[in-house]
């Protein structure tokens, strides 16, 4: 599959955690309450926030060293989910410029729309009540395809949905699976620096189409990509 120039878009799609809004205060918050249980202290938001991507299993790392094959793992995930449920939407907000930039694409006509990891009873409450539920073409989680990113189902499955060519479209995310899935997809990629990023992760190493730094830079993409991202 190849990619098509950015004067052939036609859909825009977004990774939600890291990329179209800022969950980690929340996501953290319902972690610190779980150690708290537990009879740990709170975590400062600074060493949570680059785990936040991650879904549970990355916060189950940085706040209890637990993997999926430790036996209180399961347990431990299951009762994390229920208490960021109570408390999904209280600090979440799109990142800076994502509105705006939102409201540029349906200005051209692109629609738009999100492809993510985490549980749709998660994920579809809180675009809801963020207000973008109806706006956005598609939702795509974790659990909508056999096989979540970083393979390109689910990329492929809202194009299906849509009813746009993968090389009509441009992905962005802010882990290097979300760039993985892109380029299997066939679609051009972009890496969201104003994401969750590790100490140890460098976006200039996944092989995106470019590099953004602020969600507006999504249009200097579209209207002719610069030459040195």
């Amino acid at each position: 599959m190849t990619t098509a120039s950015a004067a052939d878009t036609q859909l825009i799609l977004f990774d939600l955690d890291g990329t179209f809004a800022d969950t980690a205060p929340d996501m953290a918050a319902a972690l610190n309450l779980l150690r708290r249980r537990h009879g740990r202290p709170p975590l400062p938001l600074a060493r949570i926030r680059p785990f936040a991507s991650h879904g549970a299993a990355g916060l189950l790392k940085v706040g209890f060293d637990l993997t999926p094959a430790d036996p209180v793992f399961e347990p431990l995930r299951q009762e994390y989910l229920r208490i960021y449920e109570t408390i999904l939407v209280e600090e979440t907000a799109p990142f800076p410029g994502m509105v705006e930039l939102l409201e540029a694409l349906e200005t051209r006509g692109l629609p738009w729309g999100i492809v993510t990891n985490k549980a749709s009873a998660l994920a579809k409450p809180l675009l809801e009540q963020l207000g973008f539920l109806e706006r956005a073409h598609c939702l795509v989680c974790g659990d909508t395809t056999r096989r979540p990113k970083p393979a390109p189902d689910p990329l492929l499955y809202a194009c299906d949905v849509i009813g746009v060519a993968p090389e009509h479209s441009w992905y962005i995310g802010d882990t290097e699976r979300d760039i993985q899935a892109g380029l299997a997809a066939g679609m051009r990629t972009l890496a969201a620096m104003f994401g969750y990023l590790g100490p140890n992760e460098d976006p200039r190493h996944w092989g995106a189409h470019g590099l953004i730094r602020h969600p507006l830079e999504v249009l200097d993409w579209l209207a002719d990509p610069p030459s040195h991202p």
